[in-house]
């Protein structure tokens, strides 16, 4: 068999698995584990009922996403007690759980936050952006406002980073426990890997090259549903777009056959193979996964140490006259942010919490640096201009922001994909209730079937480019885009995804010292940013030019016609035009960067803030640079770093917890 073929064998190898009724008892939560996210109203009276929340705790963790709920579960099995405060409620059961529902989680009234940001600093150029709102002044970029933070609407992939992005923490910080060889462990720590039958065997006789963990608390999986399969046009797109990337980036090295198209094969990441692959997702039997099911595990391992404060807006870190951060404001009440879908006029309950040891700080890119601006910490421009006493100045709170740049190629089909035939991605077709009853079907998939990773210029020192088929008519995120997913089932396109960008020039700045008003955002794409050779361009470019070419071929199998760029946009010269008003993001990074002080950093190697005690970051924000292609299994990983670190430093200053993680066997509880 030639290696291609072998590859190709891989990528369908798991739709060949076609699961078994009794394959469901899989869907039940093990003993004492924590219930399904699918139970209906009772799970989320089971999260807010109880009683009052406690007034202080050893940590008082400020979000619940993927860095805080994973920090907070952590510390919550070393024995220490610690209220996590998250400003939305508990998501929806069904947009929630189902992988193929994500669009529609996204724009799900009851957890989306609505950020309106800008790409460029003149209006006139913004409006070239097809998904500009003039009347909102901006570009729609949606976030969760939720318990689970934005793990509860992500599309659910879950790729490795770079090791190069490890490194470069280790040398900028001259702390070794950065480096990309030990930050292996974190991913090792928490993944529970359900895609690698084999290895998982090998693993239990003590062989692992793979260094995928298979005792962790997340799961991961790989959906390629029989309907794939079965369905001719999607079996043509496959092999038309491996054979066409084989010609591109060559055939797969003996790594690449060896993973058998995994992304996160050890192998694969030192080596900095590209190629096509498949896209593992946080999802249980198909079922979403992620910070929520590891935090609402752990408070019922652990009810009298984990408090979860729902609707909990926090308004400003307290911190004593040593400049110590000893506990939090917050406002108590629904909706009280203004990004809100549909915010409350109630004035909301001022509390405070008070932390024993330390405040940890977790409410992502956007929140972490407003809030610490808030608190009297930022650059000194925007403390005064605002009216807020300073507690401590840096400059670098809420620069540096930056975000990864994508951009579609749309094509239309003659016919829809067989596969989505009937589907209306609602509770009332039958592929949902093929998903509900079985686990099988095209809902236990995210949508995207086959990716191709690979290098825009052969001078990048890691593959810069994810190219992800999506089989249906997504232009980038706008008000309503999850309604044309059950509109347009004969659509295909390629979205080009730009990693490891140059351009750091983003901002977060403040629009009101009132906590409940979102902040200023700009991202500064392109020129107007710090990219002054303009290899950020250039690169997205070279990648809309790699999946026109990858579609060659298809124009008559599937009838394809390209309507996005289309005809107008025939060379690269021209593209470059596209690319500046169509480009957008969703991985936003960087605005509080891990460095030296004198060098811009905000934060320490261990999380700390500049300048004050008792006050660590623990979110996206953290990152000097946008790491890897995607960006959640990064910020997993800080979150279990971060969790060791605190640890093993109030182990040495005389506090040490209860041992609990020795109870949990060292490895978190799984579900």
């Amino acid at each position: 068999m030639k290696r291609r073929d072998l590859l190709k064998a891989a990528l369908a190898l798991p739709a060949l698995r076609i699961p078994r009724t009794a394959d469901l008892t899989r869907s039940a939560p093990p003993s004492g584990s924590a219930p399904p996210a699918s139970v209906g109203p009772a799970r989320r009276a089971a999260v807010q009922a109880g009683e009052a929340a406690p007034t202080s705790a050893d940590f008082v963790v400020v979000g619940s996403g993927a860095g805080g709920g994973t920090v907070a579960a952590r510390l919550v099995e070393a024995g220490y007690s610690v209220i996590v405060l998250e400003a939305g409620g508990d998501p929806p059961s069904v947009p929630y759980d189902v992988p193929a529902f994500h669009p529609f989680a996204t724009e799900h009234e009851a957890m989306r936050w609505d950020f309106f940001v800008h790409h460029y600093g003149d209006p006139a150029k913004e409006r070239n952006d097809p998904k500009y709102l003039t009347d909102k002044g901006g570009v729609w970029y949606p976030r969760a406002g939720t318990l689970g933070g934005c793990t509860a609407h992500n599309a659910l992939i879950f790729v490795y980073p770079s090791n190069n992005d490890w490194n470069h923490l280790a040398d900028l910080t001259g702390d070794s426990s950065w480096r990309a060889e030990k930050m292996r462990a974190y991913f090792e720590r928490l993944e529970d890997c359900r895609h690698r039958r084999v290895a998982r065997f090998r693993h239990k006789l003590g062989v692992n090259p793979s260094r995928h963990g298979f005792d962790g608390w997340l799961p991961v999986e790989k959906a390629a549903p029989a309907e794939a399969i079965r369905d001719g046009k999607v079996r043509r797109l496959f092999a038309a777009s491996i054979r066409n990337a084989v010609k591109e980036v060559g055939l797969p090295s003996p790594a690449r056959l060896e993973s058998l198209g995994d992304p996160n094969d050890w192998r694969v990441i030192s080596e900095n193979e590209f190629g096509a692959c498949y896209t593992p997702m946080t999802t249980r039997n198909y079922q979403r996964v992620g910070a929520r099911e590891r935090l609402l595990d752990v408070r019922r391992r652990y009810p009298d140490r984990l408090t979860i404060e729902l609707n909990a807006l926090a308004t400003r870190v307290i911190f004593d006259d040593q400049k110590r951060a000893v506990g939090v404001e917050y406002l108590k009440g629904e909706r009280l942010y203004q990004a809100h879908a549909t915010p409350s006029e109630l004035p909301g309950e001022p509390r405070q919490v008070r932390a024993r040891r330390e405040v940890i700080l977790a409410g992502g890119v956007f929140n972490t640096p407003q809030l610490l601006m808030l608190s009297g910490i930022g650059p000194e421009s925007e403390l005064r201009r605002h009216m807020i006493p300073p507690v401590v100045v840096l400059d670098r709170v809420g620069r540096n922001l930056q975000d990864r740049y994508e951009v579609a190629v749309v094509n239309r089909m003659e016919h829809p994909w067989d596969m989505l035939r009937g589907a209306t991605f609602t509770e009332s077709d039958s592929q949902y209730e093929e998903w509900k009853s079985n686990r099988r079907g095209i809902y236990t998939t995210n949508g995207v079937p086959l990716c191709v990773i690979a290098r825009s210029t052969a001078g990048q020192p890691s593959p810069d480019l994810f190219c992800y088929a999506l089989l249906t008519d997504f232009r980038g995120y706008k008000p309503g885009y999850s309604e044309v997913v059950r509109e347009r089932p004969n659509y295909l396109t390629w979205v080009v995804l730009k990693g490891h960008t140059n351009n750091t020039g983003g901002t977060v700045t403040l629009s009101s010292r009132d906590p409940r008003v979102r902040p200023v955002i700009n991202f500064n794409y392109f020129e107007d940013g710090t990219d002054a050779a303009g290899d950020d361009l250039t690169a997205v470019v070279k990648g809309v030019s790699l999946v026109r070419r990858m579609t060659a071929g298809l124009q008559q199998t599937l009838g394809l016609v390209e309507e996005m760029p289309g005809a107008d946009y025939p060379t690269e010269a021209s593209l470059r035009d596209f690319v500046r008003a169509h480009a957008w993001g969703h991985h936003a990074s960087c605005s509080c960067p891990i460095g030296p002080r004198d060098r811009g950093g905000v934060l320490s190697g261990d999380f700390k803030v500049y300048g004050v005690e008792g006050l660590r970051v623990v979110d996206a924000s953290v990152f000097p640079r946008v790491p890897g292609l995607f960006i959640a299994s990064a910020v997993y990983m800080i979150g279990e770093k971060a969790a060791e670190v605190i640890a093993a430093a109030q182990q040495v200053a005389g506090g040490r917890g209860r041992g609990a993680e020795a109870e949990a066997g060292g490895r978190g509880g799984r579900y």
